[in-house]
């Protein structure tokens, strides 16, 4: 492995030791793995606001961007809306970069090298993710929905990728291959949930705690194996529970149908995944107003309810248990996250990507013009399809970060409930921000591939609805999206931050090769 970089090879020696059969198909999915990083990583450069690219400008043979201290990069045009790995590599001055983590170094801005390694590590788990997948799984026939999984966690299992856009959508930082093989759901492993024995009297519920999970006075939170070992020093953890990991990875789906979610103390992507006291303290109210606002969508969308959630006063010791989004669904129909919707088939037709983005935004908008932007992405937001494959309604999951405003609850004579400061906001860019940037900018874009897809669709959908502000917003406007490049780049700047991608209903037609 000794010609492949250091991250790449460190992962591939680990390999050998621990899975030798994979290492060959490990191999050949490295190429892959750094154009699909590269492509993410190539949206970012061009489209966000990075202090230290100065001009950007569209030529013939692709894109130019002209950085702070004179150097030049030079790539294709760079739709921001594209999944498919369509860059393979990226000039900066005279020299071609097909890895990117060797082009963040040799950029050599501020904060880069840690971001670089970030890089290196998504592109070696990526492939390693690609290596594990068995043959014949992807896509599903869309016609055949006598062979599409029957266990949601199933269908979670297939999103191989990780995040459409993000260029850390594969980095496990802290996860060994051994562990990414255990805990990944991508690899499709079971895990053995481990349960922690905590004095009632020491903890903080919210909601009913289930009663197996009690021990006289005491609670048995679930505790994750990886925080087990690394964060609580609990290696082991105990007989506990058996459950299937869901696309979050720290989500589980257990035997009886019922979703829990574990503190995981590691950086994923972008974020710690840890469980707040805060989120906890809110988890029944939340989950209860949410519950009520989605039934005001005419049927359009349900909610997965969180049933209980407990903490011993840490972040890195707490569980929220929910509903299966099985709960919404009927006889002969499907649930699935929206991110596993390409392995479906679904997405290739024209039509049925118009009538699932028409659905998502009514659905999204209804409960904005409420009150409510949700966080709909493609890991929150699930749809649920007839046995013919057609788009019936949504479920959503995890409210812990949606926003609420007071002055729109209010103009519809809604009580404003006792919720956390940090979910309320009457600001109408924040909470577009919230719905347009999670919905539009990434489980539509993803969805549709691309963003003459996602263009029609959009255009399809938006005819019929009423010309509110957020519609016209939507319509025209630039497209709110989170700088995610950015902020790995901005260490010292808490909080999310934020970029403007072409509105899909005006975006500029690619150079003509005329």
């Amino acid at each position: 492995m000794h010609r492949f970089p250091p991250a790449e090879a460190e992962i591939g020696e680990e390999l050998a030791a621990v899975r030798p059969g994979l290492v060959p198909r490990y191999a050949r999915e490295l190429s892959g793995a750094r154009a699909s990083v590269l492509t993410r990583l190539w949206r970012a450069l061009a489209h966000e606001p990075l202090p230290w690219i100065t001009g950007r400008e569209r030529v013939r043979d692709g894109l130019v961007l002209r950085l702070s201290d004179g150097r030049v990069l030079h790539g294709p045009a760079a739709d921001p809306y594209v999944t498919s790995a369509y860059v393979t590599a990226v000039r900066l001055g005279s020299t071609a970069y097909d890895d990117p983590a060797r082009l963040t170094t040799a950029l050599a801005v501020p904060h880069g090298d840690a971001f670089a390694a970030e890089l290196a590590h998504s592109v070696a788990s990526l492939a390693l993710s690609r290596a594990g997948q068995p043959p014949c799984t992807v896509p599903v026939p869309a016609d055949r929905p006598e062979q599409w999984p029957v266990a949601d966690w199933e269908w979670e299992q297939r999103v191989v990728d990780g995040h459409p856009f993000h260029p850390n959508c594969r980095a496990r930082p802290g996860f060994s291959v051994a562990e990414q093989l255990a805990y990944g759901p991508e690899h499709r492993p079971v895990v053995e949930l481990g349960l922690v024995p905590v004095p009632e009297r020491e903890c903080l519920v919210s909601g009913a705690w289930p009663e197996e999970l009690r021990d006289g006075g005491r609670l048995l939170i679930p505790m994750h194996p990886w925080q087990a070992e690394h964060v609580l020093g609990r290696p082991g953890g105990g007989a506990g529970l058996t459950a299937h990991p869901l696309m979050s990875l720290r989500t589980l789906a257990l035997p009886d149908g019922r979703h829990v979610k574990t503190a995981l103390s590691a950086r994923l992507t972008s974020s710690v995944r840890d469980i707040s006291v805060a989120s906890v303290a809110a988890s029944a109210a939340l989950s209860a107003f949410a519950e009520e606002l989605a039934g005001r969508t005419g049927g359009l969308l349900h909610l997965t309810r969180t049933l209980g959630a407990a903490t011993a006063h840490s972040p890195d010791l707490a569980a929220l248990w929910r509903e299966s989004p099985k709960t919404c669904t009927g006889p002969g129909e499907h649930v699935l996250p929206v991110a596993a919707l390409p392995v479906t088939g679904l997405p290739a037709s024209p039509s049925w990507l118009a009538g699932f983005t028409r659905l998502a935004l009514s659905a999204g908008l209804r409960l904005l013009e409420l009150g409510v932007a949700l966080e709909a992405h493609g890991q929150n937001l699930l749809v649920v399809l007839s046995d013919a494959g057609a788009p019936l309604r949504l479920v959503y999951r995890d409210v812990a970060d949606i926003r609420v405003s007071p002055a729109r609850l209010a103009r519809h004579g809604i009580t404003v409930p006792g919720l956390p400061a940090r979910n309320l906001t009457d600001d109408p860019t924040a909470l577009r921000r919230k719905l347009f940037g999670s919905l539009v900018a990434g489980a539509l874009a993803g969805t549709a591939g691309s963003g003459p897809a996602l263009s029609a669709a959009v255009d399809t959908a938006v005819r019929d609805l009423p010309r509110t502000p957020d519609v016209r917003a939507l319509t025209e406007e630039p497209l709110p999206a989170k700088a995610l490049t950015l902020m790995r780049l901005s260490p010292g700047t808490p909080g999310d931050q934020w970029t403007e991608l072409p509105n899909p209903l005006v975006l500029v037609p690619p150079p003509s090769d005329q």
